[in-house]
């Protein structure tokens, strides 16, 4: 050994010049391999719960390198060097792997020395030397051991600083992204060091030209909750503040109002380094303020109408010196009955948005004719003094939709009021319906003062409604969502009118000529429930099991990983509120992605169901919703999903409703995965499905470079249709990428 040391120490130092592992790795693998002649090393490496992760390689030719990654066992026999409690040298390899029952190793190696790697205990991966002439010694040995120590330890440290790196980068990111602006002060200099964006946006309203936000901060001044006025480096002075509400402003007048935090981070030594102050910026909540009182004030101003009018009456039969004959009583009495009937339907209208926020607007949909809900509401409209002609276009094979009667026609009424009020006198109002996937849209149109593009998102607001429409519109948009719809208005801008279209779930079972439509689901199509709410739970349950579904349910999200594995439904429905959000249980569950996701949300909860649909999501249901309507979300998820018309091409035949494979006939029996990979392929049938999407969508597993599994499921479907491998007539090759099947017929 003493002859090797020069070499030894010269490699040793040369493995330290590194930080970067894969650097490490290798110098590791040639430098063992010189000293000891061997002509082969490995590493196998293995990741933090000990499963296969990357091998590194030396002296391998590049068809050499080839076969040993196709090894079927590589993985199972680098394992089985977990299990030595001792460096193993042997004359054979080939016999050896023989002896464990294993395939031939691919490469004729001889003698070969292998050892585990470990650091403080724990296995970081194997280390193998191979092809040596003349068999290694215990020397070669000893200089395997030293080197695995140096392996395991560079990999041991590349991982913790890759951790430490992560938790630091998270950590950065929660803080750049936090919502409420955080400022680093050096409490020396009473300085700023570091700014998140929030507080970057905070200061960008007082930015002056030549000052940068830096300089910007150490010019403000604060003025706190007891009148003082501070520099804001003063609040960095060791003092803990907590919620205190500072305007912060500048010479010339502008300022910003928030709610501030600091926090002194204390030395070993006691002394304050550093101090963490935190800025909630209060505008919004401000903003909030003025939009209720406008919203109060919009209310009074709706129930005064009706109240003056209901008090000149009064007053002018009582007040008058002479008598009033029977017909002009009857017409006080009558302004003063509609009037009052107005005010009453105000307060219903003030309930209903009441309802609206708190998730408890209740309907109760059945099927219901389009033409009968129109023409109630025309009815109602004229009974309440509408002037203006309705015009209604729908055409004869319209669909009966999914209605709770008295709120659709409320919604169509609410509709013909407003544009009653904006449209010319004698310009008609126009209401049509047309059908719309599994949905009928119905519209409300006028030719009056229309309403600019960028003002539009603003016409079913609560708050901050400034453009004239009440509460009707508000009241709309809930019990269009309540009933699984949705509503959207249009405007070509001023002058040129405006149309408010929603939708209603069309009748799946009966349309309005009689027919039948789509069939009922598979008695037993799995749907699974993910909601923490018992009694939500249970009704959803009934509802499933009313519909013919077989309901699997959980109140726990962390259970959605296993029981997707365990239960294999067709069909997920999630609340929109489990810990950690929606959108993060379906980053974190990747077999949500090959199935549909249904939300439940609570009115107004626009922006969070954008982002779950953004994220894969399929449909949502606002809450409250009826059984019927539930039932009828489910059943268009799936007819989307899983298609409505089999597939076929050659002699092989799918049936996605029954889930039956045929060949010329002859049903073909498939397991679980055979099914889904083979029905996946067919839904992208014309495009290609790469390994990655393939893992996902049929085992619900992240894509980690290994696409052995789909191709040994491949293999075994392509045996049961008969598919030979070289020239494959259904399921064929996209070499290096995934797998495509052949065209249906007629394509």
């Amino acid at each position: 050994m003493k002859e090797r040391e020069p070499g030894l120490s010269a490699a040793i130092l040369r493995v330290g010049a590194s930080l970067d592992v894969d650097t490490v790795l290798g110098e590791v693998v040639e430098s063992a391999r010189e000293l000891t002649g061997a002509r082969y090393g490995v590493i196998a490496l293995v990741d933090d719960a000990g499963l296969p992760a990357d091998f590194v390689t030396s002296g391998f030719t590049p068809e050499e390198q080839e076969q040993l990654m196709a090894w079927p066992d590589a993985h199972g026999f680098f394992e089985h060097l977990h299990d030595l409690a001792a460096p193993l040298r042997l004359p054979d390899l080939s016999a050896y792997v023989r002896s464990l029952g294993l395939a031939p190793f691919p490469i004729a190696c001889a003698a070969y020395q292998a050892t585990p790697m470990r650091h403080r205990g724990a296995w970081t991966g194997s280390f193998f030397l191979g092809g040596k002439d003349g068999g290694f010694t215990e020397r070669d040995e000893e200089v395997l051991v030293v080197f695995a120590a140096q392996a395991a330890t560079a990999i041991a440290n590349a991982r913790a600083h890759r951790d430490e790196r992560t938790a630091r980068a998270r950590l950065e990111t929660l803080i750049e992204t936090a919502p409420v602006g955080v400022v680093v002060f050096d409490a020396a200099r009473a300085a700023p060091v570091s700014l998140n964006l929030e507080a970057k946006r905070l200061m960008a309203g007082l930015t002056v030209t030549d000052r940068s936000a830096t300089e910007l901060l150490e010019a403000l001044t604060c003025r706190r909750s007891d009148g003082r006025e501070v520099a804001l480096a003063e609040l960095t002075r060791a003092e803990t503040l907590r919620g205190e509400e500072i305007e912060i402003t500048l010479p010339d007048g502008r300022s910003v109002r928030t709610l501030v935090n600091a926090t002194p981070i204390r030395s070993a030594g006691g002394e304050v380094e550093t101090v963490v102050v935190t800025m909630q910026d209060l505008g919004p909540f401000e903003e909030l303020d003025r939009s209720r009182a406008e919203f109060l004030g919009m209310v009074s101003g709706e129930l005064r109408a009706p109240l003056t009018s209901i008090k000149g009456s009064a007053a002018t039969v009582r007040e008058s010196p002479r008598v009033f004959d029977p017909a002009e009583l009857r017409q006080f009495f009558r302004i003063v009955e509609e009037q009052a009937d107005r005010m009453d339907g105000l307060l219903g209208d003030l309930l209903d948005a009441g309802r609206l926020g708190a998730g408890a607007l209740p309907v109760d949909p059945a099927p219901a004719a389009v033409a009968d809900l129109v023409e109630r509401a025309r009815a109602a409209f004229a009974a309440r003094g509408g002037a203006q002609e309705i015009a209604v276009e729908l055409p004869p094979d319209l669909p009966r939709v999914l209605a709770d009667g008295e709120r659709i026609v409320q919604v169509l009424t609410n509709l013909l009021a407003n544009a009653g009020r904006h449209a010319p006198g004698p310009s008609p109002i126009r209401v049509a319906a047309a059908r719309d996937g599994a949905h009928v849209a119905v519209s409300v149109a006028d030719d009056g003062e229309g309403v600019a593009p960028e003002r539009l998102p603003h016409l079913f607001r609560r708050y901050g409604n400034r453009l004239g429409s009440g509460l009707g519109l508000v009241i709309c948009k809930g019990l269009v969502e309540a009933h699984g719809g949705r509503i959207r208005a249009e405007s070509a801008g001023p002058g040129r009118g405006l149309r408010v279209t929603f939708t209603l779930p069309a009748d799946e079972e009966i349309d309005a000529t009689g027919a039948a439509g789509a069939a009922a689901p598979e008695r037993g199509t799995t749907v699974l429930a993910v909601i923490d709410d018992p009694r939500m739970l249970r009704y959803v349950r009934d509802a499933l099991a009313g519909a013919g579904y077989a309901p699997v349910l959980t109140g726990d999200p962390q259970d959605a990983a296993r029981l997707m594995e365990a239960k294999r439904p067709s069909l997920v429905l999630l609340d929109l509120m489990p810990p950690g959000g929606v959108v993060a249980l379906m980053e974190r569950v990747p077999a949500l992605a090959r199935v549909p996701v249904i939300l439940f949300s609570a009115y107004g909860r626009d922006e969070t169901v954008t982002r779950a649909l953004e994220a894969g999501a399929a449909d949502y249901v606002v809450k409250p919703f009826s059984p019927t309507e539930l039932a009828a979300r489910v059943r268009a998820a799936l007819r989307r999903r899983y298609g409505p018309e089999p597939f076929r091409t050659g002699d092989l035949a799918i049936d996605y409703r029954r889930r039956e494979v045929t060949l010329a006939g002859r049903p073909v029996t498939l397991s679980v995965n055979e099914y889904e990979l083979l029905r996946t392929l067919a839904l992208d049938a014309g495009g290609v499905s790469t390994y990655e999407s393939l893992l996902s969508r049929v085992w619900g597993e992240m894509f980690d470079g290994d696409a052995g599994p789909v191709r040994g499921l491949v293999k075994r479907l392509r045996r049961k249709l008969g598919d030979d491998a070289d020239e494959p007539r259904y399921v064929l090759n996209a070499r290096g990428v995934g797998y495509r099947i052949a065209e249906p017929d007629g394509r």
